[in-house]
């Protein structure tokens, strides 16, 4: 365990105590045992903090992983696109041309009504 300087007054503390009616021996052992924890609490703290080094093996990382990526990215697009070409070589997609129109002849003129007979 290294020593960690933790901003705390032990002599307020010890005094604190005794006001409250703690024999000097307790909160001198009381204040004792109080810093021992806070520099624990305080050393697993920093041991949990990322440190440059930490940041700039993961930043590595990182571009390691963007350039896997980028390279899956590419080798699946070609994958994809050579079995779309195989696909289509084997099996080609039909063009359906339009039938072709027939020519229509002009509408036949009307004819004349024969006129109506008086019988």
């Amino acid at each position: 365990m290294s020593s960690l300087a933790i901003p705390f007054d032990t002599l307020a503390y010890v005094k604190q105590l005794e006001s409250a009616g703690i024999p000097a021996s307790h909160a001198e052992a009381q204040a004792m045992a109080l810093t021992s924890a806070l520099q624990q609490v305080r050393e697993v703290q920093l041991n949990e903090l990322a440190t440059k080094g930490d940041i700039l093996r993961l930043e590595k990382e990182i571009e390691v992983a963007k350039v896997e990526t980028i390279k899956w990215v590419i080798a699946t697009g070609i994958v994809v696109l050579g079995g779309v070409a195989a696909i289509h070589r084997f099996a080609p997609v039909p063009v359906y041309y339009p039938a072709p129109q027939t020519v229509m002849s002009a509408p036949a003129a009307p004819q004349a009504m024969p006129a109506p007979t008086g019988k």
